[in-house]
């Protein structure tokens, strides 16, 4: 294995061999989704510098931004102390990262008074 990509195999995939990722715009700090990564999509990533991402619910590799023209040009990839998230830091092209056609997937706000705990 090339001694660049052994930190791959350091990462913690879940049971199903995925780890989280976060999609994050590199200009302007602003998360705009979160998505799923194997060891197959990280490769593809790196491979093409685009972000590519595995679908649970097509069971496939995902390639962002194939058929909308969305793509995420990877700018950064960076990964946590627990090794068990994904940071990938994109420009993202069309501005439209979430499939409901707007910039960000976190768009659902809740009502700070909402989180008083009893």
């Amino acid at each position: 294995m090339n001694q660049n990509l052994l930190w791959i195999e350091q990462l913690k995939f879940n049971n199903n061999g995925l780890i989280p990722a976060i999609a994050q715009d590199f200009q302007d700090g602003s998360i705009l989704m979160m998505a799923w990564m194997n060891r197959e999509s990280i490769h593809r990533t790196l491979e093409t510098t685009e972000a590519h991402y595995w679908s649970r619910s097509r069971g496939e590799l995902w390639h962002k931004g194939a058929t909308s023209g969305h793509i995420q040009k990877v700018k950064e990839l960076l990964y946590d102390c627990d090794r068990d998230t994904i940071l990938l830091k994109i420009e993202q092209v069309g501005d439209i990262a979430c499939h409901t056609g707007v910039r960000s997937c976190f768009f659902n706000s809740v009502p700070m008074n909402s989180l008083v705990l009893h």
